[in-house]
């Protein structure tokens, strides 16, 4: 008997399962599930989006389940995501209340996914005990509640710049002062006498005009002492300044000066009744005290004319000795010329520059500032490459290193196909130079190296260094830099911003204009993609771009022309039109098919 009552409870509960799955099945049918964004996005290499809607009542009966699978299907490959799980124990109100549904799912991003048009699809399963049933079956096809990918952002151009230290030569003209000790007169009169031209300073200025040195200013200055037989000739200052201007222009004739060095300037300064030169040998005699001074100045600082002022000094008991051993000194001409520094011509330091680098000259034989300036004065990259390797064994000096990883990082520019033979070179030297300095322009370099290496937040951090303090050329350089970078990492409002401040050039817009398009700045961006194609006719991806931006403004016409550009110069650029969702509104016009054969 007891057999007989077990079997029948046995049978009896395979046939209450028999009949809830497919009942739970039914209801399911009703169930309302969404995605968002739709279509789906890649950020940053992941995909993120949010499944949301709802269960219907009734669906959980006592001791079932309900599982929610997600895929998302990308040609004939998919990806299983997360299963959600409702157990009727956890929603005791399903009898008469919708059971939500919220869950957010992300997944690695892969090239693959930008391929063919991939979708979001759902299968529910419905459990009591052992015993499955699927919604909708096996082989069927699952229903489709979401599309993707929008891959816009994996459109992004990686941006270097490359960021030279200053030289720190002077290639411009300099002034070098040369000052000639004072030539002195005799009391009352303004004759150069035969003692003054054969002491010393007449020697010295003698060798200086025989030395033909370049020179474009003879500033000379001519002086009297306070007292009125010197005072009441006015012109004896100018006479003074006067007669040296005329033994310096004999001395020319005598050398035979002609051309550049005959151009020179004469200055002459008269100082007619004034105190300054007095002051400054007063404060510098040891003869007298300093209150003794200070009575001095007393006498001049009382005001009235010159005579009352040097009429009251005449009172003043340490006058004779004053008048003795100070005025004799301000019965001068005092001589300052401005004389042209002797440089090396740009072609002198560029041989010298080859033969260093060749060993065919000592390395002392230019210094280091005008090593480095060589480099700039030759395009080709190989040649400041081995200058800048040369300046390197001048001894430690940062802008060396910089430079030269600069150097080769500009060689990566100009031909990427050289960035896997020149990359870690560059690397290396930037890593010497920012040992010895944390200067921006090799944060800046940094920055571009570690984009080069595909880490853009590497990339970032030195980027962000490099804007501390920088020049407004580096600023700008790295601005665009740092702009790739926050496309890669999703701050699109920053790349804005960034690539906005940077230099114009075609990548640099093209991001600009992708950065305002993620940003949903979509009537900006087109003119931003029109500036790129301005600056590179043939930069086949900023037309792509463009063709977006105007699909965005449900410009038909822009559309059509930029993608017709877009094509022709990149015939790959058709399959991402065809599956690219922002053109989707515009694939089955005539025009849009045409742009694309």
């Amino acid at each position: 008997m007891r057999k007989i009552v077990y079997s029948l409870l046995i049978i009896g509960s395979i046939t209450f399962a028999g009949c809830t799955l497919p009942q739970m099945i039914k209801v399911a049918k009703n169930q309302s599930v969404q995605t968002k964004p739709e279509p789906l996005e890649v950020h940053k290499d992941t995909v993120n989006f949010d499944l949301s809607g709802n269960l219907p009542a009734k669906l959980l009966k006592k001791g079932t389940s309900y599982t929610l699978n997600t895929f998302y299907k990308y040609g004939e490959n998919e990806i299983a995501l997360t299963p959600i799980v409702f157990k009727a124990e956890d929603y005791p109100n399903n009898g008469t209340e919708q059971i939500a549904v919220t869950k957010a799912f992300s997944f690695p991003y892969k090239d693959a996914f930008v391929k063919t048009n991939g979708t979001v699809e759902i299968q529910g399963v419905a459990a009591k005990g052992t015993k499955t049933l699927a919604l909708p079956k096996k082989g069927e096809p699952r229903p489709v509640i979401g599309t993707g990918i929008i891959a816009t952002s994996k459109l992004v151009q990686k941006s270097y710049y490359a960021a030279f230290a200053e030289h720190g030569y002077n290639n411009q003209e300099e002034l070098v002062p040369v000052v000639i000790p004072d030539f002195n007169f005799e009391r009352g009169k303004s004759v150069l006498r035969k003692s003054e031209i054969s002491a010393d300073k007449g020697k010295q200025l003698d060798a200086f005009i025989a030395a033909k040195n370049i020179t474009r200013t003879v500033t000379i200055t001519g002086t009297h002492s306070p007292e009125g037989l010197e005072r009441i000739n006015s012109k004896l200052s100018e006479e003074r300044a006067a007669v040296i201007e005329k033994f310096y222009r004999d001395e020319m004739k005598k050398y035979d000066y002609q051309g550049v060095a005959a151009d020179i300037k004469f200055i002459l300064k008269p100082i007619v009744d004034d105190w300054n030169g007095f002051k400054t040998a007063l404060a510098a005699y040891e003869g007298i005290s300093a209150d003794e001074k200070s009575e001095y100045l007393n006498a001049i600082n009382n005001g009235g004319t010159f005579e009352d002022q040097e009429n009251a000094l005449k009172k003043l008991k340490t006058y004779n000795k004053v008048f003795k051993d100070v005025y004799p000194g301000l019965r001068s001409a005092k001589t300052e010329i401005l004389t042209v520094k002797a440089k090396k011509t740009d072609a002198e330091i560029s041989v010298l520059a080859k033969q260093i680098t060749k060993g065919e000259a000592k390395a002392d034989t230019l210094t280091f500032e005008e090593l480095m300036y060589s480099a700039t004065l030759t395009p080709s990259l190989d040649e400041k490459a081995a200058i800048y390797e040369a300046a390197t064994k001048k001894g430690s000096n940062w802008a060396a290193n910089n430079n030269l990883g600069a150097t080769y990082l500009q060689m990566i520019i100009e031909n990427p196909a050289k960035a896997s033979e020149l990359t870690d070179k560059a690397a290396a030297q930037l890593d010497i130079a920012a040992k010895l300095k944390g200067a921006p322009e090799v944060f800046a370099n940094l920055a571009s190296i570690a984009l080069l290496q595909g880490n853009p937040y590497k990339s970032y951090s030195y980027a962000a260094k490099a804007l501390n303090g920088a020049s407004n050329d580096v600023k700008r350089g790295v601005s665009g830099v740092k702009g790739a970078d926050e496309i890669y990492m999703a701050k699109y409002s920053d790349a804005v911003s960034s690539t906005s401040s940077s230099i114009d050039t075609d990548v640099n817009l093209f991001n600009k204009g992708l950065a305002q398009l993620l940003n949903k700045d979509n009537s900006n961006a087109g003119p931003s993609f029109a500036e790129a194609t301005k600056k590179n006719a043939n930069f086949a991806l900023a037309y792509y771009g463009a063709a977006i931006a105007a699909a965005r403004t449900g410009s038909g016409d822009g559309v059509v022309s930029n993608l017709t550009s877009a094509v022709k110069l990149d015939p790959a650029l058709k399959e991402k039109a065809f599956i690219q969702h922002s053109l989707a509104y515009f694939i089955s016009s005539v025009a849009f098919r045409n742009a694309l054969k």
